[in-house]
């Protein structure tokens, strides 16, 4: 696991002299390099916003990293812009990342908002300030499964009970009225022998994550049920979302609003140039395969931040969450102790979209002033 490390110094650090060799070595134009600096991709120098009540952000690193989480772990360089001196990857091992976050071990992660809202749940001092994609999480199932009902009554396996893949996969079975809890098996494998055993015909469905999504069609194994970047309802809904400490963003305001700047500004990255994102997940160890990294990357929709309402994010999972029995609090309830959305509705006016941008909902945007693009507009259509 060490060498899954990103260095503080080094490889593992996305530098500008980095970032531009790795462009280069992917045949990027000038014009694409100044679009992406435009968009924040060139760190400014020192903080926006005021002075830093802290310059240490802990970040946590676990076993199971999708490429989805890219922006988490591309975000150093503009970190270090905004003026933190240290940032710390912290451990996870097993342990879900926003369990780190809950705990104080870490302050500021990245992750699927299932889990976080039974963290909610049950009065963890966590708060969701804002989501960066829609989708990642692919259904496969076996010839015998033909839709999401067929799962009723069969066993299921899941990296981990109470992740992500567990907690998605649970909201699925919720829209067709199969009770997570009662009507199916749960078992929990490690990823790879998850996938082993669903290549080998062992578990009939299986939720997949990037990269190994792209491995599964690759070999032709199984087939999509539901793939959550392109079918409603999860397609209008965001995935990971930006999750802090809450005694982290009391005392660090300002930290805070940095933080979450640095993680957009990233996540913009992610979707105009995936080609970048990708060799950077390769470099840093997160994903093994490049051609896969950069299908994912193509796949994720990344350019929705500025679009999308993350409220709803919360109110319809909490919804199907609470209508299987696996929280206790209303919708309402969750969102006031548990979500703040004034850093991200702040930054959304500081970083807007183009005024002569057209069809919002179907294109990506990012902070181009006139003098900067030159009269062209920043945009990559959604397919």
């Amino acid at each position: 696991m060490e060498d899954r490390l990103p260095a503080r110094t080094g490889r593992g650090v996305w530098t500008r002299r980095r970032f531009l060799k790795a462009a280069g070595s992917l045949g990027l134009t000038a014009a694409s390099l100044s679009l992406l600096e435009a968009c924040g991709a060139k760190p400014v120098a020192g903080p926006a916003g005021g002075a830093l009540e802290t310059t240490t952000v802990r970040v946590p690193i676990f076993t199971n990293i999708g490429v989805c989480t890219a922006p988490l772990y591309m975000a150093e360089s503009f970190l270090k812009a905004e003026g933190f001196k240290t940032v710390e990857y912290v451990k996870a091992g097993q342990s879900l990342t926003v369990d780190t976050v809950a705990s104080g071990e870490t302050d500021i992660t990245l992750q699927f908002s299932g889990p976080t809202i039974l963290y909610l749940d049950t009065g963890k001092p966590v708060t969701i300030l804002a989501g960066v994609h829609v989708g990642c999480f692919v259904l496969f199932g076996s010839p015998r499964i033909k839709e999401i009902g067929d799962l009723k009554g069969t066993t299921i396996a899941v990296s981990q009970l109470g992740g992500p893949d567990h907690v998605f996969l649970s909201s699925i079975l919720a829209t067709v009225s199969i009770n997570p809890v009662t009507e199916v098996t749960w078992t929990a494998l490690p990823i790879p022998e998850m996938k082993q055993n669903f290549i080998d015909g062992k578990i009939d469905a299986m939720l997949a994550l990037p990269t190994t999504v792209q491995d599964l069609r690759a070999k032709k194994v199984g087939h999509e049920i539901v793939n959550s970047m392109a079918d409603k309802p999860w397609s209008s809904y965001f995935c990971c979302m930006v999750t802090v400490n809450q005694d982290f963003m009391r005392n660090n305001p300002v930290a805070t609003k940095a933080a979450l700047r640095s993680i957009l500004k990233a996540t913009d990255v992610c979707a105009l140039q995936p080609a970048v994102a990708a060799q950077a997940m390769v470099d840093k160890g997160f994903a093994l395969d490049y051609d896969y990294a950069l299908q994912a990357m193509q796949e994720i929709p990344y350019n929705r931040w500025r679009v999308y309402d993350p409220e709803d994010t919360v109110r319809f999972y909490a919804l199907l969450l609470q209508g299987v029995g696996m929280i206790k609090s209303t919708p309402d309830a969750l969102i006031k102790k548990g979500t703040d959305w004034t850093l991200l509705k702040q930054l959304k006016t500081e970083m807007p979209a183009p005024a002569n941008a057209a069809a919002l909902s179907n294109t990506l945007y990012c902070a181009v002033h006139h003098d900067q693009a030159a009269g062209r507009a920043a945009t990559r259509s959604v397919e």
